[in-house]
């Protein structure tokens, strides 16, 4: 399910977007600071942040900013502000923002924004897969750790790939081999454990992330 954090400090306002967003059947947390909200994030990860400008303590374009910079946030951001002068708004989308909305505004515009900003993350996802902090970009075959890249073979890098994509699940080797073998080459079942070896090794510190069922074969964790 769609996870939304919403930062709205106007009792009013903050329900009123909470009722819309629960009709579109996203999971809703909200709050009314900045503080409260960094405090969510360090809990939980959400697919859609909707921030009010003005906040009591942190604004809102200062809380934008620490989400993208120190919680490394990829997930959209829509601004909430009463501001309509455009060095305002090119202001908010240079931090970090990805869409504005000046109030008032009609609740069916927020809405259709929503479902846009969802959409266009969703198709930028279905091409990147991130978690704990490694980064797989399935076009560019690049793999990065805490935003620093990694070099990996095309074998260990469609095996974390496969894992990373389905990770919860207890993967066999079986199938890892066939997630990963080419129509040119073979590869065997014992081949996963050395990949799986290296994979570790070049990760470091989220090697733990790679965990081993025994008797059944390897799961990236969720």
């Amino acid at each position: 399910m769609i996870k939304v954090l919403v930062v709205e400090d106007e009792v009013d306002v903050r329900e009123l977007l909470i009722l819309h967003l629960k009709r579109e059947g996203y999971e809703v947390v909200a709050t009314e600071d900045s503080e409260k909200a960094l405090l969510e994030c360090t809990h939980q990860s959400f697919d859609l942040f909707i921030l009010d400008w003005m906040l009591p303590g942190l604004s809102g374009l200062d809380l934008c900013k620490a989400l993208r910079t120190k919680f490394n946030v990829k997930a959209p951001i829509l601004m909430l502000t009463a501001r309509a002068d455009t060095m305002d708004k090119v202001l908010g989308l240079e931090i970090g923002a990805d869409d504005y909305l000046t109030k008032p505004f009609e609740i069916r515009e927020f809405v259709a924004r929503v479902r846009a900003l969802l959409r266009r993350n969703q198709s930028q996802i279905q091409d990147e897969i991130s978690s704990f902090g490694v980064r797989v970009n399935l076009s560019s075959k690049k793999v990065s750790v805490d935003e620093v890249e990694i070099l990996l073979t095309p074998f260990e890098f469609k095996l974390l790939a496969a894992l990373m994509m389905k990770a919860g699940t207890v993967m066999e080797r079986s199938v890892l081999v066939a997630a990963i073998q080419g129509s040119d080459v073979s590869v065997v079942e014992r081949t996963i454990d050395t990949l799986i070896l290296g994979l570790r090794k070049k990760i470091l510190a989220k090697a733990d992330l790679i965990e081993t069922v025994r008797g059944f074969g390897y799961r990236f964790r969720k």
